[in-house]
């Protein structure tokens, strides 16, 4: 498939070449409606502008990028770790880049690493939409996903099993005598956040679940999810949120309000990041290996990458571990 230059683009979206050349390096030039119009032309043209020349005269690129949903959090900080270790051991570099969850973001995120000749691209995606990976591939930039399943034989990925860790964090709530069990979560579009629930409804066998949904998984949005279960005037007996962030946040807002946890209600947290251990009550989590899911996404990566031709295609499914604490005692 023969690449688009900017003058296809440019005769796509009815613009002169100079144009579609201020949108890619001086956007503020170009007023939004135009800017908009050529945007929409490259994404459907798939037009990807020239990288370093000194990559193309190699042959090949010594570089791989990085696609995480939030930047912010210790658990891709953790992973982030494994695959730089990897791609060190192995002469390439990687380029990080944040999504935070937001599709829109992803696709200019990927261009860009499509624009400078990465030689493969791990991502988290923010949803389950093949088309930007789809793109990537047809360009020969080899995808693992990271911490999602792959739903297709010819795709690498390296994930947790969710659905088990949602349902160990509420057996180990009920075993502790807890009924009454709310589960706060971030966006129930991501799909770690609906294998966790999955999980607790398993553990529940058909007893309600309380699901109070956030825009957010950061430690404001798990205090912000606290204050609304206080409002409602009716505490559960325990809480189970999908990340440590959440659990630290919710933890936060109980103990302003005058709640004691474990006493009053138990928590658990998600990922078992290090400041679980370091809270003021400290925190139970369910323990994913976050560090061996970066090497072994690297390893999965660079091995295709390296030997396309004798590559075989894994999907490996890491089980997460309950780590026990003062929250749920």
């Amino acid at each position: 498939m023969s690449a688009a230059g900017i003058r296809q683009v440019a005769e796509h979206a009815g613009v002169s070449p100079g144009t579609v050349s201020n949108v890619l390096n001086r956007p503020e030039k170009v007023s939004p409606s135009t800017r908009a119009r050529v945007e929409a032309s490259i994404r459907e043209l798939g037009f990807v502008r020239h990288g370093s020349a000194s990559t193309l005269r190699a042959g090949h690129s010594t570089t791989i990028g990085l696609s995480v949903i939030d930047i912010g959090n210790p658990f891709f900080t953790d992973v982030t770790a494994g695959v730089e270790d990897v791609a060190s051991d192995r002469g390439y570099a990687v380029i990080l880049s944040n999504s935070a969850g937001s599709r829109s973001k992803e696709e200019r995120n990927l261009l860009v690493l499509a624009e400078q000749r990465v030689r493969g691209v791990l991502i988290t995606p923010s949803d389950d939409s093949p088309e930007p990976l789809d793109r990537l591939r047809e360009r020969g930039i080899h995808v693992v996903l990271v911490d999602h399943p792959a739903h297709r034989p010819d795709q690498c990925s390296v994930a947790v099993n969710d659905v088990v860790g949602g349902q160990t964090a509420v057996a180990h709530l009920l075993s502790g005598g807890a009924r009454d069990i709310a589960y706060v979560t971030g966006p129930l579009t991501m799909r770690q956040c609906l294998d966790r629930r999955a999980g607790a409804g398993r553990a529940l066998r058909g007893r309600p679940l309380r699901v109070v949904e956030m825009p957010a998984m950061t430690p404001r949005a798990g205090q912000q999810a606290a204050e609304k279960l206080l409002s409602e005037g009716d505490l559960p007996d325990a809480v189970f949120c999908a990340n440590d962030l959440l659990a630290l946040g919710m933890l936060r807002g109980l103990m302003h309000a005058g709640v004691r946890v474990p006493d009053d209600v138990a928590l658990i947290g998600y990922d078992d990041i290090d400041f679980a251990a370091a809270s003021a009550v400290s925190l139970t989590s369910i323990r994913q290996p976050t560090y061996q899911l970066g090497r072994t996404a690297a390893e999965l990566l660079l091995d295709e990458c390296d030997n396309p031709g004798t590559h075989a295609h894994q999907q490996i499914m890491f089980q997460p571990e309950l780590v026990v604490r003062e929250s749920t005692r």
